[in-house]
């Protein structure tokens, strides 16, 4: 008969970590007598990040007393007490490898169901002081499992635990574990994993995303859907290769279009619509080696990339490009990338964008304007004037080809020779409220690109509508958002080179925020000079195990201090373990 050995808790706190400062729930410690156990948590426990942890499906952790003699062994320790592994229950028995989704057990008065495993961050090897424990949690087979609280009751340490249900489909914990994160995936395993209904929500949605990967046929080389996007399409090539300027033109007084070829006049590879091109602008006075990118705004297919690009009052890239820059020139470019592309679909689609944000939704209506689509689109666009307003007379050509296009265009300061009516539809900015307004069909595709301001009012607008936040999909300027979890807000600060000396390793350049550095072996890996750059960046586990940190590696090779769980794709690198081996560029 299993056993309830000691009961822990813990209310979350502030806890010194790097040069930072995490707010967790992981220190738990044992409590003597009765405690009552709540739909969301123990008397006298909380979780401090409730978008990894805690809520109605991951309301009591459970590790084992198995598990602790594993790793005193394994890692030669004596100090491992109770409640170290951020548990609330240590039991004995009830082990990952016997423990079943769905199992249903009764402590005291309390009713509880099994409904996924632990999922390993790195928390849990803060409270250990061994970083490496998100990942050996997984490789072992040992994550311990979260409990959802059926019935409300008291529980007490000393207590049997009592088995009362068998959960549907029998798959084990550590079963359930290894499928999500350790090749192989297959499909009759996750489609079984899926018919267990007390998964939680979670863990189902990354089932179903591993599961299209695989019925796809687009196999583990590609990535794992089920922790991180992954494209259809690798890359058509890797690194940088040279491509000439063909033709320069002048879209508005600060909109220059430049159209690159093969110095041999070879086909290019398609881009898909909404893509962008990153360049390496070696020669770039002042800059050296810097890399920027591009959205493509022409038409996907074209014997050239077309790249649209705004000149900023303090961007020495977009200078050079527009006063540096001859027909003929050779520029060193990546292969197109990106996952804000055109999905294929009948329903409605909005192309919405303010000022240079047009480049990649002006491909995708090229795209759909080449097929002759029959969808109902909309063409929302905000610009200053006329006169800054780029591409005003390609895309009402490309929307008079559409059966069923509709346009509102935005002026906020149109001229007097600006038309009402004709060159604009509406004065003022698409404000959430004007937004609201149009009617925009709820079952909408929605392709947003544009300033942050524009994108939030935008998107705010068009989820009060009742849009579906899954058909929301944005492409921003710049860096993507951050994934810190846990750690306290810090002063924003833009990216730049990291403090002390300067390192003697390879060049490490992150396309998206225009920073070159060199590589200091005091870093422990690339997401830690990340990390001193301010470059934001997005992380879990740290180990190598949940993908997080997965990048594009648009060129250059890197090598892993942690070899990670699963092999990552051609052209990717899960930054958290890795160190470049040569010059190397990240989509960062």
């Amino acid at each position: 008969m299993a056993q309830l050995l000691s009961l822990n808790v813990g209310l979350p706190k502030d806890v010194a970590w790097r040069d930072a400062k995490v707010h967790t729930g992981v220190w738990k410690a044992p409590v003597s007598g009765p405690r009552r156990v709540r739909r969301l948590n123990i008397d006298g426990d909380g979780q401090g990040d409730l978008a990894g942890h805690g809520g109605e499906m991951r309301a009591v952790l459970v590790y084992q007393l198995d598990s602790y003699r594993h790793w005193q062994e394994y890692l030669g320790r004596d100090d491992l007490v109770h409640g170290v592994f951020g548990e609330n229950l240590t039991v004995d028995g009830l082990t990952d490898d016997e423990v079943c989704v769905g199992d249903r057990y009764r402590i005291g008065t309390a009713l509880f169901e099994v409904t996924q495993p632990r999922v390993t961050c790195y928390r849990v090897g803060l409270r250990l002081g061994e970083p490496r424990m998100p990942a050996l949690l997984v490789t072992h087979g040992r994550p311990g499992f979260y409990l959802r609280v059926l019935t409300e009751g008291v529980v007490e340490a000393g207590q049997e635990i009592v088995k009362v249900a068998d959960g549907p489909g029998r798959m084990t914990v550590a079963e359930v574990d290894a499928l999500l994160y350790r090749p192989p995936h297959p499909a009759d395993r996750i489609e079984r994993a899926l018919r267990i209904t007390a998964l939680s929500p979670g863990w189902q949605q990354s089932f179903r995303a591993l599961l299209d990967q695989v019925r796809s046929g687009n196999g583990p080389q590609a990535g794992n859907a089920g922790l991180s996007p992954v494209s259809a399409v690798p890359p058509a090539w890797q690194g940088f290769r040279p491509l000439q300027v063909r033709r320069i033109v002048e879209e508005t007084s600060r909109i220059r279009s430049f159209w690159l070829a093969d110095p041999d006049r070879a086909p290019l590879p398609a881009a898909r619509p909404g893509q962008y091109l990153t360049l390496r602008l070696a020669d770039m006075a002042g800059a050296p080696g810097a890399v920027r990118a591009y959205s493509l705004s022409g038409r996907p297919g074209a014997d050239c990339y077309r790249i649209s690009v705004k000149q900023e009052e303090r961007g020495t890239a977009s200078r050079w490009l527009h006063t540096g820059v001859r027909v003929g020139d050779s520029l060193q470019a990546a292969a197109p990338r990106g996952d804000f592309t055109l999905h294929q679909g009948t329903g409605p689609v909005v192309l919405a964008s303010a000022g240079v944000g047009v480049t990649p939704v002006l491909a995708m209506l090229h795209a759909l304007a080449d097929t002759g689509s029959t969808r109902e689109i909309w063409w929302l666009h905000a610009a200053r004037n006329g006169r800054l307003h780029a591409f005003a007379r390609e895309a009402r050509g490309l929307l008079a080809q559409l059966p069923d296009g509709r346009v509102r265009v935005f002026y906020s300061r149109p001229e007097p020779a600006d038309r009402l009516g004709t060159d604009y539809t509406d004065g003022g900015r698409p404000t959430a409220d004007a937004v609201a307004g149009l009617g925009v069909p709820q079952d909408a595709d929605v392709y947003l690109c544009g300033p942050d301001g524009f994108l939030h009012e935008v998107t705010d607008a068009l989820l009060r509508q009742g849009v579906d936040p899954q058909r929301v999909h944005t492409e921003i300027f710049g860096s993507g958002p951050a994934l810190t979890p846990g750690l306290l807000p810090t002063e924003h600060r833009a990216p730049h080179p990291p403090p002390g000396a300067v390192g003697s390793g390879p060049a490490v350049r992150f396309a998206r925020t225009g920073l070159s550095v060199v590589w200091n072996s005091a870093y422990g890996s690339l997401l830690e000079l990340a990390e001193a750059c301010d470059v934001p960046v997005r992380w879990s586990c740290r180990t190598g195990v949940c993908r997080t940190c997965e990048t594009a590696l648009i060129d250059g090779s890197v090598s892993y201090t942690t070899d990670p769980v699963e092999r990552t794709p051609p052209g990717t690198a899960l930054i958290c373990c890795a160190r470049p081996e040569q010059d190397t560029t990240l989509d960062l």
